[in-house]
């Protein structure tokens, strides 16, 4: 997954631009939720490497753009869409077109109770992580970094009342305010996740 590895215009947006152009930025471990990714990478952080999305998996936790889906819930369990009709991983084979996707009500039956649908949700999940990290390398590369966030904070926290207040802020420290198009919205100060807010 060498692509993932963000080009050096990354350090822009934090305090790493003072170090030469050919030494690797920095490195953070234990960084796995999607939005810290997206968070420490504005701030320069070029690499990452955390458990979270194979250690959430074993717990029936899938994670997506739309925010994270709590597989064990009962609500899944007639469920017969994939995890993410856009998703290319194994699990999911791109939206079920050939019916060869494994559904979130059969991931359901096996969330937790069976290693395979840990295994299935594992790779989501690092698929999850490598689509979320290589469009941000792309909209680094290409400029638009700035909007990309704001698209994933936007879609991820669907109604906007629950950006966390750190992330805002952290991203505002670099130029970057993901709340300038929704005047009305106020960041929630607790940081904890939201899993499945849908429950």
């Amino acid at each position: 997954m060498a692509d993932c590895v963000f080009p050096t215009r990354t350090a822009r947006f934090g305090l790493a631009q003072h170090r030469p152009e050919d030494l690797l930025r920095s490195q953070c471990m234990g960084i796995g939720y999607g939005e810290d990714l997206l968070v420490c990478a504005a701030l320069g952080v070029d690499m990452a490497d955390c458990v979270f999305p194979t250690r959430t998996a074993r717990f029936g936790l899938a994670l997506t753009f739309d925010g994270h889906v709590n597989l064990r819930l009962s609500k899944y369990s007639e469920d017969y869409n994939v995890i993410d009709l856009d998703c290319p991983c194994p699990t999911c084979d791109n939206g079920n077109e050939n019916g060869k996707g494994l559904t979130r009500s059969y991931l359901h039956l096996l969330a937790s109770r069976e290693t395979v649908g840990a295994h299935a949700v594992t790779l989501h999940n690092i698929a999850y992580q490598h689509r979320l990290m290589k469009g941000a390398r792309e909209a680094i590369l290409e400029d638009r970094f700035p909007k990309y966030l704001k698209t994933f904070f936007k879609r991820f926290y669907h109604d906007g009342s629950n950006y966390p207040s750190w992330a805002v802020d952290a991203l505002r420290s670099v130029g970057v305010d993901i709340l300038e198009d929704q005047p009305g919205v106020i960041p929630r100060a607790n940081s904890d996740p939201q899993w499945d807010p849908a429950a």
